[in-house]
């Protein structure tokens, strides 16, 4: 166990339950996942709990690419396959296809993306203005929350694609398979107790044109009085969960 644990309750970290109690509330944190993989801090909120000034607040103090993480097994039961998978099953009409999908050794930092299709709610004019993501997005969440409650949903019904706001596939083992912003968010949001569909988007340096320091995303959150986790600190927060789980059963 790490020197950040404590003693308090579960055994978490004081810092793991600070963004635990925001994103119960619904509320902004900041997510950074490791050194040496993307290196990266995102803006990070619940997609139930998105509002239109919250994308505002993402296109404009992050810069990055707003998402939705998902679910693996919500995923799976929608029918939301891996874009890349997507490509691969096309290339069979258009064999140039082929030649631009990711394949080993493309990403320098995994072994694979995981995006899934891009949407917009049927409910949406255009699809990309703040509210209509953010309904985008806020639907997303609630068809999550109904298939994990057993409800049967029709994807198609309720989305479009293509659309504005881009999907991300969880890996079916979370943090023990895959280290992204997709796990990270969804591992939080099963530690968290809450529906597990996140919106994640990359913080943006407008001088350098690349991803935010680390320590400049801090500081941002210590300016802005969000909460700043690391990818670390969530596995051994995952862990403790798991452990907890394990004896409740």
């Amino acid at each position: 166990m790490s020197d950040t644990m404590d003693s308090g309750a579960n055994g978490y970290s004081e810092n793991i339950r600070r963004a635990i109690t925001a994103l119960q509330n619904g509320e902004m944190i900041l997510l950074f996942d490791l050194e040496g993989r993307e290196a990266e801090t995102d803006f990070t909120i619940p997609a139930m709990a998105v509002k239109p000034s919250d994308v505002r607040w993402m296109r404009k103090d992050a810069g990055g690419l707003i998402c939705v993480a998902l679910d693996p097994d919500a995923s799976e039961e929608l029918g939301l396959p891996l874009m890349a998978d997507i490509i691969r099953e096309a290339n069979q009409q258009n064999i140039s296809l082929g030649k631009v999908v990711e394949k080993g050794g493309d990403l320098k930092y995994d072994s694979r993306s995981s995006f899934s299709i891009w949407v917009n709610h049927r409910d949406t004019r255009t699809g990309i203005p703040d509210n209509d993501r953010a309904l985008t997005i806020n639907k997303l969440g609630e068809v999550v929350d109904k298939t994990l409650n057993g409800e049967e949903i029709h994807f198609g019904s309720e989305f479009r694609t293509p659309g504005h706001v881009a999907t991300l596939r969880a890996a079916k083992g979370l943090v023990h398979e895959r280290m992204g912003q997709t796990e990270l968010s969804i591992t939080l949001a099963k530690i968290a107790g809450i529906t597990p569909a996140m919106v994640v988007c990359e913080m943006l340096d407008d001088d350098t044109g690349r991803a935010l320091e680390k320590d400049d995303a801090k500081q941002y959150g210590i300016d802005n009085d969000i909460v700043f986790v690391e990818g670390e600190e969530v596995v051994e927060a995952y862990e403790i969960w798991l452990r907890s789980q394990t004896q409740k059963n």
